[in-house]
């Protein structure tokens, strides 16, 4: 009786103190967290309302948003958690996260001009700045 009380209170100290640690990264790291549930929840609406308008609702798509915003929420955790754990790598999350930042805001401009709020003409003219320091390409080469 008592192994099993003492196992039980193990365990819950244990899950207790990994919740807490997890909920000050959280909470000092809120504004990238809320970037990135704001970015896939965002692409997701519109996605799935392209997907509405093209083909109909698919729930494996719809669900997909939400594997998305779990894989990156840990991800993001994970990567805050090794920048706090160990000096010189603070640049970590710029490295990883913001790249995937862009390609979905990139994404969301996409879906919204397959749903109609966004001229078709803009995103191209969007997309063709991203790479304007590459410089004009010759044609005959």
């Amino acid at each position: 009786m008592k192994t099993s009380l003492l196992i039980t209170l193990s365990l819950t100290t244990a899950l207790a103190f990994i919740s807490t640690y997890f909920m000050h990264l959280t909470a000092d790291n809120i504004d990238q967290f809320l970037a990135v549930g704001l970015v896939i929840f965002i692409d997701g609406f519109f996605g799935v309302w392209a997907g509405i308008k093209r083909e109909g609702f698919k729930t494996c798509k719809a669900l997909s948003v939400l594997r998305t915003f779990g894989f990156w929420t840990i991800m993001l955790a994970c990567i805050l958690a090794i920048e706090k754990g160990f000096d010189g790598t603070s640049w970590l999350s710029e490295t990883i996260i913001a790249p995937f930042m862009v390609f979905q805001l990139i994404s969301i401009l996409k879906n919204a001009s397959m749903v109609g709020i966004v001229k078709n003409e803009l995103v191209t003219q969007i997309l063709d700045r991203l790479d304007k320091h590459k410089g004009d390409r010759d044609a005959t080469k």
